[in-house]
């Protein structure tokens, strides 16, 4: 038999409107699955994460596989717009200034989306799911270099260099060395410049 747990350990209960309090259970499931694995996340742990009671999970997911869809969905999202991948400039010197930023701020964004990419192995169903979700990244990586590059940019390079970034993400949020990162990010885009600045 377990010991109940202390009244101090509890989170409150909030009270959430329909629309924010989807998004707050969303943010709660990325935190859940990026800090405890994807095999923790359940309806309780959501709830216990986000303040509210278990049920209001249910009442807005219905399952756990439409839950983990949408927080899928929901931490590409956020991650695309805090990812300063795509600032619309053109120019190689912002090409993800803001990536290792990202990271600090949101491991647990950034630790979902690797634990779902693994899951994925095991579980086929979420596949084309996350297929869909990260062809937002390609597009992305892809738009940002066509503005940059005097020559058409090709679905391989765009590919190789969202790997490169993707890579740099992983190795900051495994070992930290912001610096060594944001190194590699200068060599990233002094060979962009390189490129950008070759003559047709």
């Amino acid at each position: 038999m377990t010991e109940p747990a202390e009244p101090s350990e509890r989170r409150p209960r909030k009270r959430v409107n329909y629309g924010a309090g989807r998004e707050a259970l969303l943010d709660a499931a990325v935190r859940v699955v990026g800090r405890a694995g994807l095999r923790k996340l359940t309806y309780r742990a959501v709830a216990e994460e986000a303040g509210v009671t278990h049920g209001l999970v249910v009442h807005h997911f219905g399952s756990r596989d439409a839950l983990i869809e949408e927080a899928l969905a929901h931490a590409i999202r956020s991650s695309l717009r805090s990812s300063a991948m795509e600032p619309g400039t053109g120019d190689a010197a912002d090409f993800a200034t803001g990536l290792t930023q990202m990271v600090e701020s949101g491991p647990d964004l950034q630790a979902f989306q690797y634990e779902l990419l693994l899951e994925s192995r095991r579980r086929p169903e979420l596949l084309p799911h996350l297929r869909e979700l990260y062809e937002e990244y390609f597009d992305a990586a892809r738009r940002e270099l066509t503005q940059m590059l005097p020559e058409p940019v090709g679905e391989g390079f765009s590919r190789m260099v969202f790997a490169t970034l993707e890579g740099l993400v992983l190795h900051q949020l495994v070992f930290g060395e912001r610096e060594v990162i944001e190194d590699a990010l200068n060599e990233l885009r002094a060979v962009l410049r390189m490129l950008a600045d070759r003559a047709p």
